[in-house]
């Protein structure tokens, strides 16, 4: 019998690495007047990856970076997608300050890692995007920003259909998500998080059972058989 090659599935990049690399170059572009093509973030775990810009305009004030997210091997809806950020100089020891622009949702229901009303920009990616703008103000030599992120993917209103995020009470688009950068291809982890992320909302909503369901026809069943 031949010998059989496999193939290692290709990683990716999360949207919340995306959204960091965007941010960085906008927050560039403010500081310098120059937009970086390609642009390095600096991830949780080391990694150092470059993203290409898609998008990069500036007016008065305001910059607008995009790229194009690579979700490697994995399955992920947003693979393809335009992931946009919109940087702002805001008042002064206001700090960095998110908001939900086209195609990213907002949270509606409690027990998310987010207060109601909030963009569902999750907070590790928050984390890496607010240390990447502090450091590149640093190295500008300017103090801790005070900045308006506004993150952006248009067409995400669409795109969040084919998710579960409007069971979850995250409405009007998709989520920012990412704890690492790194998208696993398949992985059990991002899995097994949906779940606890589903039973948060539920406990927080007060119900005392929650049945799970593997899919659309067992679901269906579930509903038949307790008259859901």
């Amino acid at each position: 019998m031949a010998r059989q090659e496999t193939t290692a599935l290709r990683r990716g990049w999360t949207t919340g690495a995306c959204a960091a690399a965007a941010s960085r170059a906008a927050f560039q572009a403010l500081l310098t007047g120059k937009f970086p093509n390609p642009v390095a973030i600096r991830l949780p775990r080391g990694q150092a990856p470059i993203f290409p810009l898609a998008l990069a305009e500036q007016s008065d004030g305001r910059a607008r970076a995009g790229v194009v997210k690579d979700a490697g091997d994995d399955p992920d809806v947003t693979h393809g997608a335009l992931i946009v950020a919109e940087l702002a100089w805001a008042s002064p020891g206001s700090g960095i300050q998110f908001r939900a622009g086209e195609g990213v949702g907002t949270v509606t229901r409690p027990g998310l890692a987010l207060a109601v009303g909030e963009p569902a920009i999750n907070p590790a990616p928050r984390a890496i995007i607010a240390e990447t703008l502090t450091e590149l103000a640093e190295a500008n030599g300017a103090s801790s920003p005070d900045l308006e992120v506004t993150i952006a993917i248009p067409g995400g209103a669409l795109l969040a259909e084919k998710t579960m995020n409007a069971r979850l009470g995250i409405l009007g688009g998709l989520s920012v998500l990412g704890t690492t950068g790194i998208v696993v291809p398949y992985s059990c982890s991002s899995w097994i998080h949906a779940i606890q992320r589903g039973i948060d909302v539920a406990r927080a909503a007060g119900f005392a059972h929650i049945a799970a369901a593997t899919g659309s026809t067992s679901e269906r069943a579930v509903q038949r058989l307790y008259d859901l």
